[in-house]
């Protein structure tokens, strides 16, 4: 099974990039530094976890995958432009990601920003074209409604906001699942809901498979904050000890190591619950996912 889930991911991996290389094409006569800015972070050897996510939800519930390639594609363009602007010195202030020189210390701070805009920009063109390769017109309107509610202030925007504000503090479990589900999750989530909607998934199956979204959601973003702690460098491709060092609001600083382990593992087995009641016809890969983000060590 880990050799066909690995062939499997490094599939939809080839898929996504090939297509967002041909979405990211220089155009004249426009600046090609904006451009070497936006494919150098883009292409900097992420996961693509979020758009395999997107592919993967859509065929569990018998869709073709290209016809939510757009979508998937889309949604990789906002979380890329969130790293980006993530790392400038006014937020997170790191100087690698994926174990390369972040983008404002490659180009500068001021060509981060915008190709950071032009990302989130391109990415609701994606959406809007998503027609072209026979996705309804009424369905890729409600995407970019909620896609744009995702990765914006109700939600990824407004969970960075949120996290900056609890810096040197110690806010409540309430306040830190706000943040975890926001600044992380609600991409997380609506790339796999995105999947569904676009398969023509509705009621109590979106619901179900939504649940399943978030509850996972909040277990990667857990993780990850475990990592920031015991990851090795290397393999993480970041500094380790960056959130204690910003004195950031993470579940090992509020719970403690062993209960963020268990609250990882709490959620995880409660998602797998919600995707058994989505009715999806194929969830192994799905399921894989989630078994391959408890087990992480990047």
């Amino acid at each position: 099974m880990r050799i066909e889930f690995n062939t499997f991911i490094n599939s939809k991996i080839a898929t996504i990039d090939k297509a967002l290389d041909k979405y990211l094409q220089k155009v004249e006569p426009h600046p090609g530094i904006l451009y070497e800015s936006i494919r150098y972070s883009m292409f900097a050897g992420g996961k693509r976890l979020r758009p395999v996510l997107t592919l993967t939800t859509a065929e569990a519930f018998g869709c073709e995958a290209e016809k939510a390639l757009p979508i998937a594609c889309a949604i990789e363009m906002i979380h890329t432009y969130s790293l980006i602007h993530d790392d400038l010195p006014a937020m997170d202030d790191d100087d690698f990601r994926r174990g390369k020189l972040t983008n404002h210390k490659v180009y500068n701070e001021a060509i981060a920003i915008l190709a950071g805009d032009a990302l989130l920009t391109k990415a609701f063109k994606v959406l809007a074209n998503a027609t072209d390769l026979g996705v309804d017109p009424i369905i890729a309107l409600q995407l970019i409604d909620e896609i744009s509610e995702a990765a914006g202030a109700e939600g990824m925007v407004g969970g960075q906001v949120a996290d900056m504000e609890a810096e040197g503090k110690r806010p409540s479990i309430e306040q830190l699942e706000y943040i975890h589900r926001h600044k992380t999750g609600a991409l997380f989530t609506i790339a796999i809901r995105a999947g569904a909607i676009v398969a023509g998934v509705k009621n109590e199956s979106l619901a179900a498979i939504t649940d399943f979204a978030s509850k996972l959601g909040l277990a990667y973003q857990i993780q990850d904050d475990i990592l920031d702690i015991i990851g090795d460098e290397k393999t993480i491709g970041k500094s380790v000890g960056s959130d204690l060092m910003n004195d950031k609001a993470t579940y090992p600083a509020l719970l403690g190591l062993d209960e963020s382990k268990k609250q990882v593992q709490k959620l995880t087995e409660e998602a797998l619950l919600a995707l058994d009641s989505s009715g999806c016809k194929e969830s192994k890969y799905l399921r894989a996912i989630a078994d391959y983000l408890v087990a992480r060590d990047s």
